[in-house]
């Protein structure tokens, strides 16, 4: 039996050996990380490769370009780069506001990504590690004794009781002047906050931003395109912080997706193969999503190993995707589907309708595939479908999802929230 996990994954992928193509994107963010004071902004659609992406932005900062060698860009490397001590945090949708993010990330104990680990304290032992698996240049700091009387908050210097604000400006400060500055003579602190889109209240986060940027310390936010227009919403200015910063993440081209695919027979080094036409499907259906790829890959491998062959041939292909169609293949997407429709075949043949309709493009930077329900009634109509205006708001409502957002540019225009869900639905049979 064949690890499914030795060659595909649906974490986010942290080794640098395992990141496949995004030439153009890496460029940037080297460009991001050695502008002294942008804001660094991950944006796109879901499952399009942001929190790889951004991790690898965490590896660069540790003075690790080994990701830009193998993209070919080793000659664009500046001579000279900013290194930082880093900070990443994963946010989640119980932080309902700016300040209960801040009260997370100086109380966030981890031992490797935790602001509070950088904090000076007597209390505890700090070593320098290695994020990647081979030894460069990408040391970091690690909390690897927290003493034993454990973590008091009351022991780190400059906590200011009921302000959660000002004991995070006063962290900042120290972590610079004696991490930073005079321990590791660094360039700066990088703050990577992950998720960012799930925070249901981001007020206040733009200007705290806006204040707290300079060329010691670095924010990068990673996130869905509305998060960028919050941010700056709430502060003009940070805007201008944007420009260098601001990366957007699109879908990969075929040829990535399959580099995607080739890297995983190289993972299992001989011991399973891809057919070419089996790989280009793949990248088809997969419309530039590599988490897509990635859980087709992972299918096509369990289904190998339970048939006993080495090869992913189109009889393979052709079972996984007819797992896919009758809702055993991917439980997760199809608990999502079930709730979505209900017992409901009219909805269920709307939900259809909406994920197979043409994408349209939008106005402003984020490529969002928007949908009409004006073409939908035409399609609805063909298709004998009743009582629309009486199904779509399901699709609508949180309890059962949700599938859809309205876009307020416009009446009647909608977009999938998850596009890796519209894929799905458009496998999946009626």
């Amino acid at each position: 039996m064949l690890d499914p996990e030795t060659g595909f994954t649906s974490d986010v992928i942290t080794d640098v050996n395992r990141f496949v193509g995004r030439a153009d994107l890496i460029r940037s963010c080297m460009q991001a990380l050695n502008s002294p004071t942008s804001l660094i902004a991950i944006y796109g659609k879901r499952g399009v490769g942001k929190s790889s992406l951004f991790r690898q932005i965490q590896q660069m900062a540790l003075g690790d370009y080994t990701l830009a060698e193998n993209a070919g860009l080793k000659h664009e490397i500046p001579l000279k780069t900013r290194k930082y001590l880093t900070v990443f945090y994963t946010c989640d949708s119980l932080i309902n506001s700016g300040e209960s993010l801040l009260s997370r990330l100086i109380n966030d104990q981890d031992d490797e990504d935790g602001l509070l680990r950088l904090v000076p304290d007597d209390g505890k032992e700090i070593v320098e590690f290695t994020r990647a698996k081979e030894v460069s240049a990408g040391a970091d700091l690690k909390v690897v004794n927290w003493g034993a009387k454990g973590i008091e908050s009351t022991k780190y210097a400059k906590v200011v009781p009921d302000d959660t604000v000002q004991t995070f400006r006063n962290f900042l400060s120290s972590i610079v002047q004696h991490q930073v500055k005079k321990r590791m003579g660094r360039d700066g602190l990088l703050i990577l906050l992950d998720e960012f889109d799930v925070l249901s209240d981001k007020k206040g986060l733009g200007s705290l931003i806006k204040s707290l940027s300079s060329k010691d310390v670095k924010f990068g936010i990673c996130g869905i395109g509305q998060d960028l227009t919050d941010v700056i919403e709430d502060h003009a200015s940070v805007e201008r912080l944007l420009e260098q910063g601001a990366i957007h993440v699109r879908p990969m081209p075929n040829t990535e997706a399959i580099a995607v695919i080739d890297k995983a027979e190289e993972l299992y080094s001989g011991d399973l193969t891809f057919d070419v036409d089996v790989k280009r499907e793949i990248a088809e259906v997969s419309q530039g999503y590599p988490y897509f790829v990635q859980m087709i890959g992972k299918s096509c491998v369990t289904k190998a190993s339970q048939k006993g062959v080495s090869v992913i041939s189109q009889d393979i292909y052709r079972e996984v995707l007819g797992d896919i169609r009758n809702g055993v293949a991917f439980p997760t997407l199809e608990s999502a589907y079930q709730k979505a429709i209900g017992t409901s075949e009219n909805r269920q043949m709307l939900l259809h309708l909406l994920a197979e309709q043409s994408e349209q493009t939008t106005l402003f930077h984020e490529d969002v595939g928007r949908i009409f329900i004006k073409h939908a009634r035409k399609d609805a109509e063909d298709f004998d479908v009743d009582y629309l205006d009486q199904n779509l708001p399901r699709l609508l409502d949180r309890k059962f999802g949700p599938v859809l957002r309205r876009i307020p540019e416009g009446q009647g225009i909608y977009e999938f929230i998850n596009p890796v869900f519209r894929l799905y639905v458009r496998l999946r049979a009626l």
